[in-house]
């Protein structure tokens, strides 16, 4: 009997990460297998660089998995992040007659008129609706309200379309099908916030090795969606100015490192040795970190709209392996001014597992995590025969024959396929030449009905004419 299980892919700046596990009746997760691989040198802040290096990594992250399993995978849920993910509000506004009574129908239009919106070289990753206004009235539930004037808001995530490109086409390169696209910051949202935190309002930070991802929700809804090129690798990259090698920079960061000193707590005395004749005194080695942490934090700060600043109850909440610097917490106070700050070192799911990268709970799993517990969809193929070794010629299946689905019905941050958007666009387009055939087909209609009316009036003249005309003759 096949195996169920669901498989979870994060490209990230530092790692590639894949998890299978499987969903228990208990609402439990019970991690099966866990891999990863080095990506620093083809994937940075996110964006895949080398889409050859990237589809073997690919390749080997499925194998290796398949390995474990011993069974083939013929789906994985994919998390799409990285630099250039942005958010941008739009307005849609739709003017109705007179005691109009708003319908699902008029809420679907305006938002197939926002997905429709183009951006230069940008593609719309997901829409989230922000709320309506009814007649300057704002409404999250409108269907049923009567109004003259309809107005949609919504945050649009947006992504270079060539970053989109590429992503599929390494998967595709792969020989990987996948069984959806998520935002990767959206899936760790819902992994480590609770509903308080969405509800009263809060920012999310992922302090990742490239690049930091800030999410901020209010009232349950994301309101701001940025993606900061810096992250933790900058301050390995700071310390290696000092003439040393970066693995050697990045265990001194993590021997020596605090994110936040008082300075009465600093010993001007005390040298921290580079190697076997050069050291470097604490005070310069913890300015070094603490500069390029506080432009992190400031840059964290200016990404909160003005219009939720004070209204952020939930606090600030950090995850990502920076959330394992010491002193985190109050380098985010004090750089920061809100009070409550919390570091999410795991989800919130209930999760087993025997792999340490996963039970050490330092908060660099839980995006993969969090894609994983959003799969439904069983990843399993057929039972392997052999070990999949290295000349295993095996392939999983590639073509997706999932049509296109109603954008409108789609899951909060679930991202279209290349393969989904093509055929969705190739269904418009057949329902475009359908609706042109059909308005092609009404007006020739329309032709010969006025023709034959013509005609008729032209024999009834000529009947008329005719009949007067023996009348005249017989008078």
């Amino acid at each position: 009997m096949t195996k169920e299980f669901i498989v979870a892919i994060e490209l990230g700046s530092s790692k590639v990460v894949g998890v299978a596990g499987k969903k228990n009746i208990d609402g439990s997760i019970s991690v099966l297998a866990s891999v990863r691989e080095e990506s620093s040198s083809f994937i940075r802040k996110g964006i895949v660089r080398n889409i050859d290096k990237t589809a073997q990594c690919i390749s080997n992250i499925v194998q290796r998995l398949s390995n474990q399993l011993k069974t083939e995978i013929a789906q994985v849920y994919v998390g799409v992040g990285g630099q250039s993910i942005y958010s941008v509000k739009n307005t849609i506004v739709k003017t109705l007659p007179t005691d109009t009574v708003v319908t699902q129908e008029m809420i679907n239009e305006l938002m197939d008129a926002n997905r429709n919106v183009t951006y230069q070289d940008r593609e719309i990753l997901d829409a989230a609706t922000q709320e309506y206004k009814l007649d300057n009235r704002e409404e999250l539930e409108p269907v049923g309200i009567q109004c003259t004037r309809l107005e949609g808001c919504f945050l649009n995530i947006l992504w270079r379309e060539m970053f989109y490109r590429n992503l599929n086409k390494c998967f595709k390169q792969a020989g990987v099908k996948i069984a959806d696209m998520y935002l990767a910051p959206l899936a760790l949202a819902d992994a480590v916030l609770t509903d308080a935190e969405r509800r009263s309002g809060c920012v999310l930070v992922d302090l990742g090795a490239d690049t930091t991802t800030v999410s901020v929700y209010y009232k349950n809804i994301l309101r701001h969606l940025a993606v900061i090129p810096l992250g933790c690798s900058n301050i390995t990259k700071d310390i290696a100015s000092l003439q040393m090698d970066e693995v050697d920079a990045e265990n001194m960061k993590l021997k020596h490192g605090s994110a936040y000193t008082e300075n009465s707590e600093i010993d001007d005395k005390l040298m921290l040795s580079i190697d076997e004749e050069r050291s470097v005194s604490s005070r310069q080695f913890i300015e070094i970190i603490e500069a390029r942490l506080q432009e992190i934090i400031k840059n964290v700060s200016e990404q909160i709209p003005q219009d939720y600043a004070t209204r952020l109850l939930g606090g600030v909440i950090i995850t990502g392996g920076g959330a394992n610097m010491r002193d985190i917490e109050k380098a985010f106070k004090v750089h920061t001014g809100i009070d409550k700050v919390r570091v999410a070192k795991f989800v919130t799911h209930s999760i087993t597992a025997k792999d340490l990268n996963i039970t050490s709970k330092n908060a660099m799993m839980n995006t993969v995590l969090g894609l994983l517990a959003k799969g439904n969809m069983n990843c399993a193929g057929s039972p392997r025969t052999n070990e999949g070794g290295l000349f295993d010629e095996s392939k999983p299946v590639v073509d997706d024959d999932r049509g296109p689905r109603d954008l409108n019905k789609l899951e909060p941050g679930v991202v279209q396929t290349e393969d989904e958007k093509r055929k969705r666009e190739e269904q418009k387009r057949r329902e475009e030449e359908e609706r042109l055939a059909e308005e092609e087909r009404i007006r020739r209609e329309e032709e010969e009905r006025q023709k034959n009316e013509r005609e008729k009036k032209s024999v009834v003249k000529r009947i008329g004419r005719f009949l007067k005309g023996m009348l005249a003759e017989d008078e």
